[in-house]
């Protein structure tokens, strides 16, 4: 009989057991589908605020030698690589606006004698990269005077940039001195 009565309290225990395991599992299917929910919760709302950058522009601060030519009775142009140009546009500007980017040089001077005036200066800006929306244009000014438009860029959408590598041309009138000329170009965007 104290057999029986143990195989009996076994087998109590072994329900009870299942009948645990059962209720755990319900009660983790519960939590897993969202139905158990803390005593307490309480939200924070937070923002983060991203302000519009600037329109700038960079170029070399010193390009060197653009080439040599020979002097001679006619004259002849000298063309060379001023190196990269480049306009960053981090406003995030509107639907449909744009920038200007302009260049001027001074007259290429000599240590003694007569300029090469900067009327006889040209520009031209050569492939753009692009980077984000906008329509860019190479306006290549032939006379570098005043302040000219070198590139353009219409109907942007968002931040933008171009890059480009600009060529320098300098017609060289006949009969100037032998001798370094030197100038200054100046880019600026608006």
């Amino acid at each position: 009989m104290r057999r029986s009565t143990h195989l009996v309290f076994r087998a109590r225990l072994t329900g009870f057991h299942v009948a645990a395991a059962t209720g755990a599992v319900a009660t983790l299917a519960l939590l897993a589908a969202g139905a158990a929910q803390p005593a307490s919760a309480d939200t924070t709302a937070a923002t983060v605020t991203l302000t519009g950058g600037s329109l700038s522009i960079s170029a070399p601060a010193n390009a060197g030698n653009l080439g040599t030519r020979a002097n001679t009775v006619a004259s002849g142009t000298i063309s060379g690589s001023l190196g990269q140009v480049q306009v960053l546009d981090a406003r995030s500007p509107v639907a449909g606006s744009g920038w200007v980017a302009s260049v001027i040089s001074s007259a290429f001077t000599p240590p003694t004698g007569p300029a090469i005036a900067a009327s006889a200066v040209g520009y031209t800006a050569g492939s753009i990269t692009k980077v984000g929306t906008a329509v860019y244009t190479a306006n290549d000014p032939g006379d570098l005077t005043g302040v000219s438009p070198a590139v353009t860029a219409t109907a942007i959408t968002g931040d933008n940039s171009a890059t480009w590598n600009p060529t320098i041309s300098v017609l060289v009138p006949g009969g100037m001195a032998a001798g370094v000329y030197s100038a200054t170009i100046t880019h600026s965007v608006v």
